[in-house]
């Protein structure tokens, strides 16, 4: 068994379907005896550069535990998969299931929104 760090984008038009999308995954990976050891949702992000004249996708990063016989069915289900417009499979030599540096800026950005001031922003006549 291998270690494995995957990178998915997905197009942003299915957001709201990424648990679904995830479990699928998730349980996909299982069949395959194969472990999941860390599911991150980052959210919608902006593109650095348009991907099929897209602006923003939605990230999602695993880290798996797999046979090496089966990750080419997994790379073979991303690459047909229509939801994905980019990924990136990556062999590590350790499972890491901390929580990554994005993960922690997404957590930084949520506790700053509910921290910050609520403006009365109606209008003034």
């Amino acid at each position: 068994m291998k270690y494995y760090e995957i990178v998915l984008m997905i197009h942003p038009d299915k957001s709201d379907k990424v648990k679904v999308f995830i479990s699928n995954y998730n349980r996909f990976i299982v069949e395959k005896k194969g472990k999941v050891h860390r599911t991150e949702d980052w959210g919608r992000r902006q593109l650095a550069y348009p991907i099929k004249k897209l602006q923003k996708a939605h990230y999602i990063l695993m880290n798996i535990e797999l046979s090496s016989n089966y990750i080419h069915e997994v790379r073979k289900k991303i690459q047909f998969d229509n939801f994905i417009i980019r990924h990136l499979i990556m062999c590590t030599t350790k499972n890491n299931i901390t929580p990554s540096i994005m993960m922690n800026a997404v957590k930084e950005q949520q506790q700053e929104k509910r921290l910050s001031p609520v403006t009365n922003r109606s209008l003034v006549s």
